[in-house]
């Protein structure tokens, strides 16, 4: 189960349509991200992301999060 909220969740779904970046926080370690697809993988919710600098894609466990943000567009 995802410790995420409601409104974290809202802001995932959002960046998603939107193509927009958010800002995640896992391990304690501060990532910003463009999410690309939520899926589900053996039973857990992942999300494809890619870095907007480097472009490296990332898969980010929902359970392994600690907090979700939106990042205000420039």
């Amino acid at each position: 189960m995802s410790p995420l909220t409601h409104g974290q969740y809202e802001i995932l779904e959002r960046a998603l349509a939107d193509r927009s970046r958010v800002a995640v926080v896992r391990r304690g370690i501060e990532l910003v991200v463009v999410p690309e697809r939520l899926r589900v993988v053996t039973g857990r919710e992942v999300v494809d992301a890619r870095h907007p600098t480097t472009g490296d894609s990332l898969m980010l466990y929902l359970d392994e999060l600690d907090t979700v943000e939106p990042v205000p567009s420039r």
